[in-house]
């Protein structure tokens, strides 16, 4: 059953892998209610986990003291994720491109390589502790022509 009210929710949770499924799992329940594609569903699946981690591990540097918050938006249209950390931040264009001569070796960078490639938006906001991601309903972003 669709609603044309936007489901919301904003949660805090301790800083670990673990609370990353039961957090997903509520927003893959929005995506179904809304009827969004396996393809759309995958996507956001995997740059919410991405992002997820990278506010647990890099942000946070694996510390379960520290908190991330996490604010979701679904509507028919479109799925607006926002994961904040408590870390210092950091700025994206001095991730080296995991594409490039010796980062092909390197296990880091992929992750914000994979939620540029799979959402429609990511944004990095204040200083840069809090990432900002948008994939609009059936996006023609991940199909060929």
């Amino acid at each position: 059953m669709t609603s044309d009210t936007p489901a919301r929710c904003s949660i805090t949770v301790q800083s670990t892998p673990s609370v990353l499924d039961d957090l997903y799992q509520q927003i893959f329940a929005k995506l179904k209610e809304n009827d969004y594609s396996e393809d759309d569903i995958f996507g956001v699946h995997l740059a919410f986990e991405e992002g997820f981690i990278n506010a647990v591990k890099h942000g946070n540097k694996m510390d379960e003291a520290k908190t991330v918050k996490v604010e979701y938006t679904v509507s028919r249209e479109k799925v607006e994720i926002s994961i904040t950390d408590e870390g210092q931040g950091f700025v994206p264009d001095h991730v080296p491109d995991p594409r490039v001569g010796d980062n092909l070796y390197r296990p880091d960078g992929r992750g914000l390589l994979l939620i540029g490639a799979y959402m429609d938006t990511m944004e990095y906001r204040g200083s840069g502790n809090c990432l900002f991601m948008a994939k609009y309903r059936h996006s023609d972003k991940n199909t060929s022509t």
